[in-house]
């Protein structure tokens, strides 16, 4: 239960925290390897494709507009710096390779990313 709740909780990834902007971003679909190639992601809960501010994942998609990321189900992320707060009170913290995702109810993972590839706890 506790990986579709954070999979909805609308938390993205830059996949490249030097140069976001460069790269596709990513769902968290909980622990995995997560292999980016093109706009293309694969994870453990299948692919997904971005296309311009669309993010396509097998959970529904999700338009990106300036700092506010729109998801399925109608909530709605906003990205301050290297964070991002979801709808649910969940947040995504970047430091170099590393992402911290943390849950309201205290969960918490870390994702490192290397190449193309990004490892999630």
């Amino acid at each position: 239960m506790a990986k579709i709740y954070i999979t909805l909780a609308v938390l993205l990834l830059a996949l490249c925290a030097e140069t976001p902007s460069a790269f596709a971003q990513t769902l968290y679909q909980g622990p995995g390897t997560y292999s980016t190639y093109g706009n293309q992601t694969y994870g453990p809960g299948g692919t997904q494709s971005q296309y311009g501010n669309q993010l396509y994942t097998p959970q529904g998609t999700y338009s990106t507009y300036g700092n506010q990321t729109y998801g399925p189900g109608g909530g709605v992320s906003s990205t301050y710096g290297n964070t991002t707060y979801g709808p649910n009170g969940s947040t995504t913290t970047t430091y170099g390779n590393q992402t911290y995702i943390t849950t309201p109810s205290g969960g918490r993972s870390i994702c490192s990313q290397y190449g193309n590839q990004t490892f999630c706890n």
